[in-house]
């Protein structure tokens, strides 16, 4: 989470420069997506919102267009919504965007979706009880909403260090998991699984992990053996020189097909910590609902650690 990028969400479409992070988190993200997809057999889906706290906006759902699903997309800002589409064309894959000013409605019919979902993107959500009664109606399936973790250490010192003049467009009492669950509950949906996800050596910042800790010794002190702290984030190259870009987008195009199994090196952390170090570490923590109340097969199956 970067609460930065509300401002600053258009350089990142210049630079194409994520930094590991993003790319690490997208990566675990697109897991997630992967079984849900098997396990539900799902064949079209819609992000909405689009914009997350999170490097490019709009792409979180191009590893599910890779693997044949249809993918609609909605964004309040016409302007991200063009750079979106431009993005997708430019990979090769194809969406349907749409503009939505502030998700009260979602104008598509009556179980339109198999999966619905979105990645810390509800602060953007006028109303969260006609949001969420909107995303019942058009999904068939599965509902997966992705949050900040507000217990976790980086959200607590960014929410701290904000500007509030940042904060007033966004609606952080939206992020409240028991309010998310009471909800879904009266709209009929199940809770069938919640774990915290996006969990690596770094902490949650609003900056590159490298600049972050050269900033804070005794952090760098206790990370240096498990993380790389250097300019070049890609491990190449000249360390004294300018990063390189670092973005997932050249494996979505095909040309860094190895990009996944690099980032995959620091899921060594995610995978062995305790529950309790995550819930004051991990980045985010992901809610999944089923309108079958006795739906326990996802629970019982799913690869909960990458």
């Amino acid at each position: 989470m970067a609460i930065p990028i509300i401002h600053d969400w258009r350089k990142y479409y210049i630079t194409r420069h994520e930094g590991m992070g993003s790319s690490y988190e997208r990566i675990i993200l697109n897991r997630k997506l992967h079984f849900i997809q098997k396990h539900y057999q799902i064949r079209t889906v819609i992000e909405t919102p689009s914009f997350g706290f999170t490097g490019i906006s709009g792409i979180n759902s191009m590893n599910l267009a890779k693997n044949a699903c249809q993918v609609t997309l909605e964004d309040h800002d016409p302007e991200r919504l063009k750079l979106i589409h431009e993005i997708w064309n430019e990979v090769g894959l194809p969406v349907t965007t749409r503009s939505n000013g502030d998700y009260s409605a979602l104008d598509h019919p009556d179980k339109s979706f198999d999966l619905a979902w979105n990645f810390s993107a509800l602060w953007f959500v006028s109303s969260l009880p006609a949001f969420l009664s909107e995303l019942s109606r058009i999904t068939s399936k599965v509902i997966l909403l992705c949050i900040p973790n507000q217990m976790g250490w980086g959200f607590r010192m960014q929410m701290k260090d904000a500007d509030p003049a940042s904060l007033q467009d966004i609606h952080i009492e939206n992020l409240s998991q028991p309010l998310i669950c009471r909800t879904m509950q009266g709209l009929g949906w199940k809770l069938v699984e919640t774990d915290y996800i996006d969990c690596p050596p770094w902490p949650d910042i609003g900056t590159s992990k490298e600049e972050f800790l050269m900033r804070h010794d005794w952090l760098r002190a206790i990370l240096s053996p498990f993380v790389t702290i250097r300019k070049n984030t890609e491990g190449s190259g000249d360390a004294n020189g300018p990063p390189l870009s670092l973005s997932i987008l050249k494996y979505y195009n095909g040309s860094d097909p190895s990009f996944p199994d690099r980032m995959l090196r620091h899921s060594w952390f995610e995978r062995i910590v305790p529950s309790l170090v995550k819930r004051f570490w991990a980045h985010h923590r992901y809610l999944l609902f089923t309108p079958d109340p006795d739906d326990q097969s996802f629970a019982m199956t799913s690869e909960i650690h990458p």
